[in-house]
């Protein structure tokens, strides 16, 4: 141990450390130094180097003249130096801001606006989108390359910035799937409690001091892989989950997802648990197994992991032949509620629709005067306990989704549930996307489950369309396999065998390919467009 980290160890000991995420990776990195922290397939990142790197950005940051409570963008896909910017605002008490990448002109001149950046760290493609836009406020840009390699080398690797706490902000844009994107304002402490601590089971969190030894105390660290960008809250989650738990996080940097190079760093990295952001991931990568059985050494990979977007029945009978005997974890959350449900599905209870999730004593289900709903009565979710401050210069919206209840702040993120009689939850949808037709109201995500579990179909989307009698009618958007000539006669028979005739799509109209989000979520109103004007 260097005289250097033996003083750093006293002084931690001392004085304990705010809950804060920056100082979780000081106090990493001076009590396992050498643990790899981040996994590339070019390098192996010791907590140290994560720590050195993102202390040298903090300091430059610094000369830069950005202080506490600044917003930086981070305008990048997937690279090491996304965790550098990461961990080096937190550090420097500003707040790291997502930027969507795939963005174009109008969409990222209102998130850079909306969202005050005052700086930007960003990925040499993107500087001409950035330089178009009329942003007087931003006045520092830190490019990517051999200037930002320059400008870390002759920054200070000591750490010099104090008076973090666990009040800092962090701040994360929503997908914008039915709008503009919101900035969804945490207090980096609540942020830890709500989303940061499911690699620790949601144990009591009560230091870091305490997250230190426990991550000393474990011999065999496990590896997590998040499949998404880091753009998208739940990959960023994922980092901090993993390193929360002093744990190795595994991050793929290629700039398109591909299913092989998934599993060519899942085995490189010996990944325990593997993160998709739905079926537009999980399917890829289980049909790529299922081609190629022998190609990969998985023999590390003890469970596959959900979040974001729902897995549907059909692709998760396809990862249980990929991965036999492996377990799925389903976890429920969003920006504005943080981790609020999870289950394991280990195949017994075959095909079960819309997910049922274990959740605490801290989620209820509200009727629309936001008095608890009775078991089997659809309503809103809602959780209580550490949950954010609002949205970002948004107090209307804030209103509308954090609501006071006898004295007890609840985020209600917006997504119908339903309590059951065993106790479970049953997230039904998002409710800005829920279709009425004559009264009836239908949840897309339902039928999207059923569609998915027919052979011939690879992906769908079910959105609501005008009607002349019900107001609206349920029109699905099919992608079917390659090879197949399945029609909307046999589509509907399919789903008439599943589901209420109700809920059976109306219009079922064949696409080459189902409108998502850059982090694979469906994008409802561009899906909407195109049923509109696939129907003239």
């Amino acid at each position: 141990m260097t005289e250097t980290t033996s003083a750093r160890n006293e002084a931690a000991a001392s004085s304990p450390r705010p809950l804060n995420l920056a100082d979780v990776l000081e106090a990493m990195a001076d009590r396992i130094p050498d643990r790899t922290a981040v996994f590339t397939m070019a390098h192996a990142f010791s907590f140290a180097e994560i720590d050195e790197r993102s202390t040298r950005l903090a300091n430059h940051l610094v000369e830069l003249r950005i202080k506490p409570g600044d917003h930086v963008a981070v305008h990048a896909p997937n690279r090491i130096e996304w965790v550098d910017a990461f961990y080096g605002c937190l550090k420097a008490r500003a707040v790291p801001i997502n930027i969507n990448y795939k963005y174009l002109h109008d969409e990222l001149a209102y998130l850079y606006d909306n969202a005050d950046c005052v700086a930007a760290i960003i990925a040499p493609e993107y500087v001409d989108a950035v330089d178009a836009l009329d942003l007087p406020s931003l006045a520092t840009r830190i490019v990517l390359g051999p200037d930002y390699d320059a400008a870390l080398a002759a920054a200070s690797p000591e750490r010099r910035i104090t008076g973090r706490s666990g009040d800092d902000h962090y701040v994360i844009y929503t997908g914008g799937t039915t709008g503009n994107p919101k900035g969804v304002v945490w207090r980096i402490e609540d942020l830890m409690r709500g989303a940061l601590n499911a690699a620790r089971y949601g144990a009591p969190l009560d230091s870091v001091e305490q997250l230190v030894e426990e991550a000393v105390a474990v011999e065999n660290p496990m590896v997590l892989l998040a499949c998404g960008p880091m753009m998208h809250g739940g990959s960023q989650w994922i980092l901090g989950n993993g390193h929360v738990a002093g744990h190795t996080v595994a991050l793929y940097v290629e700039p398109h997802f591909d299913a092989e190079k998934i599993l060519d760093l899942v085995e490189a990295a010996k990944v325990v648990s593997l993160t998709f952001l739905g079926d537009a991931m999980g399917r890829p990568v289980a049909e790529a197994i299922l081609a190629e059985p022998d190609r990969w050494d998985l023999s590390s990979l003890a469970a596959v992991s959900n979040g974001a977007a729902p897995l549907s029945e059909g692709v998760r009978a396809e990862i249980r032949r990929a991965l036999p005997g492996r377990f799925i974890l389903d976890s429920y959350g969003a920006s504005e509620s943080g981790a609020a449900g999870s289950r394991v599905d280990d195949g017994s209870e075959g095909p079960v629709g819309a997910p049922k999730f274990d959740v605490s004593d801290q989620v209820e289900v509200f009727t629309p005067d936001m008095k608890p709903a009775p078991v089997g009565v659809d309503g809103m979710l809602g959780r209580s306990g550490p949950v954010p401050l609002g949205y970002y210069k948004d107090p209307v919206k804030t209103a509308a989704t954090f609501k006071e209840v006898d004295g007890v702040r609840w985020a209600i993120p917006g997504d119908f549930a339903r309590r059951e009689e065993d106790g479970r939850v049953t997230v039904l949808g998002r409710g800005s996307v829920c279709i009425n037709t004559g009264g009836e109201k239908v949840h897309p995500e339902e039928v999207e489950a059923v569609l998915l579990r027919h052979d011939d179909i690879f992906d769908a989307v079910v959105v609501g369309t005008p009607h002349e009698r019900w107001g609206q009618q349920v029109t699905a958007l099919v992608q079917r396999r390659e090879g197949s000539a399945i029609d909307a006669e046999a589509v509907r028979t399919h789903c008439k065998a599943l589901i209420s005739n109700y809920k059976v799509p109306k219009q079922v109209l064949f696409i080459d390919e189902v409108p998502r989000t850059p982090v694979s979520k469906v994008d409802y109103p561009a899906s909407a467009a195109l049923a509109a004007e696939l129907l003239g």
